[in-house]
């Protein structure tokens, strides 16, 4: 873990050294399809040259727990090489975590041979789900077409369900049409 974070420090020393020059977002919207950890909608306006706001709408659910939130992220594009920009950003968001009943049934075997079934659940519930949020990635501009597609990891802080740092967990690739 410590050299993950470390590989994630140097890539952010590199990336923040690179031309200061002003990244050119050359439309007002973008709207698309987030797809990787979490599965949502993404909408991005345009602030200035190099600023953005995004909301992100998710879901994200597997055998233990579904996810639904709801984000924003204000974000700072630079240039990176031609149609190739690179981005990074934070925020936060807010959504629902429901964890799914469980349901584990174990077979025994007593010393006189009689088999039975033990039945265990847990119990569905809901909680509100709280968290900070950070974005850094790449976006391709596709030229001549009105789309872009990018790749990023969007790391976050959970304050309610476990509070803890999501730093690999969410990594996304996002295909948006702009106009």
């Amino acid at each position: 873990m410590k050299k993950a974070n470390l590989l994630l420090l140097t890539l952010g020393i590199i990336l923040f050294s690179f031309d200061t020059s002003w990244a050119q977002l050359d439309s007002q919207h973008a709207v698309g399809g987030r797809f990787g950890s979490a599965t949502g909608f993404s909408y991005r306006y345009t602030l200035a040259d190099d600023r953005a706001v995004e909301g992100l709408l998710s879901i994200q659910s597997n055998s233990k727990y579904r996810r639904f939130r709801l984000g924003g992220l204000y974000q700072y594009h630079r240039p990176l090489a031609e149609n190739f920009t690179w981005f990074y950003g934070f925020g936060g968001s807010i959504g629902s975590f429901k964890y799914k009943e469980i349901v584990t049934q174990t077979q025994h075997t007593d010393e006189d041979g009689k088999t039975w079934v033990n039945t265990e659940r847990t119990n569905p519930r809901s909680e509100l789900a709280l968290s900070i949020d950070g974005i850094i990635g790449i976006e391709y501009n596709i030229p001549t077409t009105p789309l872009a597609v990018s790749v990023d990891v969007k790391p976050y802080f959970e304050f309610l369900q476990e509070s803890s740092i999501r730093l690999f967990d969410p990594f996304g690739l996002t295909i948006r049409y702009k106009f």
